[in-house]
């Protein structure tokens, strides 16, 4: 994966695959996803504190105009903007007679209610409360501590990120729990099984076994799959820094220190009673080539780029968390 060459130049980070295996000749990596791993490694970040912190969308997405409302584990919440462009949230029902927040516009930093003109400008008032909200630059995450249960804390845990980069973020939502969306990323094994058309060539190089307590890594040797036979090489690490977010980060090849968060919000039931949860994954790339500056400033042009390869990839992950899930509640699944 050296990235160099003599003389100080830098190398393309594309690789010329010498042979192409087929999907049906490739390793079979079942022997090596062991179930008890993935169980053990999902327990363990399941209890991994979270302060009751919820990632509710993109810091992007919340204009100064209007608000960005989410339910969060059967709770309406709504965002908006003050007058000095921090954000405020808070429930998303209108104290007065039960009005819809989520469709009331914002002026001068103010959310004035469609129905009767209440106006709500992020303080307490006639028995509607703020909750603690934190803008990362990134995403929109917000404190509830009626729903998550645990002691509270100031932050959300915000994993390190590349600076001057590339963001986007994808949201998807599925009829699953957040477990089961966790699950999925902490089986890196399905990779080149599941979605053959971004990765190929993909090894587990190494899998926690929770014997010595510390953070549970999963270190994976993949090849992204560009066109034809061009990929790039990359090694990642899998972890579970709270109960619902897994992160994936670059360590070597084209792109190290880049980081892909995978984030599961519960928003409550369907009218089936089924659990319906939320994947707000962001995709945070940096590089050190002179010629990345151009991808930046790019940006508005590539992000719509990567959420469609991102909602590729989870169009085929939400089946697996469902699955899951429906095997879960039904007494079915495996072990």
């Amino acid at each position: 994966m050296n990235t160099g060459s003599a003389g100080g130049r830098r190398r393309l980070p594309l690789s010329l695959r010498r042979r192409a295996v087929p999907w049906d000749r490739q390793h079979p990596t079942w022997r090596e996803a062991r179930p008890a791993v993935i169980a053990g490694a999902l327990k363990r970040a399941q209890a991994r504190p979270s302060g009751n912190w919820y990632v509710v969308g993109a810091s992007r997405g919340l204009r100064a105009d209007r608000p960005l409302a989410r339910t969060v584990a059967g709770q309406e919440v709504v965002l908006w903007r003050d007058v000095r462009g921090r954000p405020v949230a808070g429930p998303g029902i209108c104290p007065h007679l039960g009005a819809p927040l989520r469709d009331s516009p914002v002026r001068c930093g103010t959310l004035v209610c469609h129905w009767h003109g209440l106006t709500l400008d992020g303080d307490p008032f006639a028995g509607w409360e703020p909750f603690p909200v934190h803008d990362d630059g990134v995403l929109l995450w917000v404190r509830l501590d009626a729903v998550g249960g645990e002691a509270p804390r100031d932050a959300p845990v915000v994993p390190v990120r590349p600076e001057r980069a590339l963001t986007a973020v994808y949201t998807g939502t599925g009829t699953c729990e957040p477990e089961d969306v966790v699950a999925n990323r902490l089986d890196p094994w399905h990779g080149a099984w599941f979605h053959p058309y971004s990765f190929v060539d993909l090894t587990v190089a190494g899998a926690p076994d929770g014997s010595d307590g510390s953070e549970d890594t999963f270190t994976v040797d993949v090849s992204f799959k560009v066109a034809g036979r061009l990929v790039v090489p990359v090694r990642a690490e899998f972890t579970a820094p709270e109960p619902r977010t897994v992160v994936m980060r670059i360590t070597a090849g084209e792109g190290a220190g880049s980081v892909v968060e995978s984030h599961a919000t519960p928003l409550g039931t369907d009218d089936r009673g089924r659990p319906r949860t939320a994947v707000v994954e962001a995709v945070v790339a940096g590089s050190d080539r002179p010629g990345f500056a151009l991808a930046r400033g790019a940006a508005p042009l590539l992000r719509p780029l990567v959420r469609a390869a991102a909602g590729r990839l989870w169009r085929d992950d939400l089946a697996y968390a469902e699955r899951r899930w429906s095997l879960r509640s039904t007494g079915r699944f495996p072990g």
